[in-house]
């Protein structure tokens, strides 16, 4: 078995930064779909929610047409039982028996305008349940094709970014054998404990790109001669000057656009 070719570490620099190029991109592919879905989540539940809403009102539509109903048979036994009353006026014997009999007429009387008032009351609710509806079944129908509009974005984006992000996950294994193991490892390691996943930055009008505390020149000096590895002593970030970053942006850039 052939002997791996050891990298020199300018090699190994523009190797790690190709490297961060390509888990940075698979990490805006990732924030991307990460959010959609959530979105789409979001509607869905909204869409939910009217559903629900447009279902209560539905069934208190239903139940204060049983109140009238209800209201109206009360009426009609009313009704009825004040004709029982008056033919049972023309055959009493005395006036306590007539009185009484026409009490329970003013009663029942009383009852019919009652169950009036109370239907008149449930029909003018059910006026104000009909706008309140309307205007859901409007704002329903809505959200509904706003949440058809965004699954289909999300699907498009998704059978998109999947294919594309399967390919830069190759390409990240791909890279990380370019360097060794003891590398790689640190590389994953820092990039898990910063901010944004950037493990490799450059230098930035004098600081470490992502930290902006300033860089002494001399280490600067030290950064553009690529002749060892160094670290952002505040960040833990490796290190690397702005042309080398510019070089391999432009290189993996093209190696991008063959992707899409």
């Amino acid at each position: 078995m052939a002997k791996k070719k050891e990298l020199t570490v300018e090699e190994r620099l523009r190797a790690l930064y190709d490297l961060q190029l390509i888990d940075s991109r698979v990490d805006e592919i990732r924030n991307v779909r990460g959010e959609l879905p959530l979105e789409v989540r979001d509607l869905e539940d909204e869409v939910e929610g009217f559903k629900l809403r447009l279902q209560k009102l539905e069934d208190s539509l239903t139940d204060i047409d049983n109140q009238i109903k209800g209201k109206k048979n009360l009426i009609e036994e009313a009704k009825a039982l004040i004709k029982k009353y008056n033919e049972q006026q023309k055959n009493v014997r005395n006036n306590r028996e007539f009185n009484s009999l026409a009490k329970e007429v003013e009663f029942q009387e009383l009852e019919i305008q009652l169950a009036e008032k109370h239907i008149k009351e449930f029909k003018a609710q059910i006026e104000q349940k009909k706008e309140v509806i309307e205007g859901t079944k409007e704002r329903l129908a809505e959200r509904e094709e706003h949440l058809k509009h965004k699954k289909g974005d999300l699907d498009a984006i998704l059978a998109e970014t999947e294919k594309e992000e399967k390919v830069l996950l190759e390409k990240s294994e791909e890279y990380k054998t370019k360097i060794e193991e003891r590398l790689a490892k640190a590389y994953t390691k820092i990039r898990a404990n910063v901010k944004n996943g950037l493990a490799v930055v450059a230098i930035e009008r004098g600081a470490s790109g992502g930290s902006y505390f300033t860089i002494p020149p001399q280490v600067q000096v030290e950064i553009a001669s690529r002749k060892k590895i160094i670290t952002d002593e505040h960040s833990g970030r490796i290190l690397v000057d702005a042309e080398l970053a510019e070089e391999q942006r432009v290189k993996m850039e093209q190696l991008f656009s063959t992707m899409s």
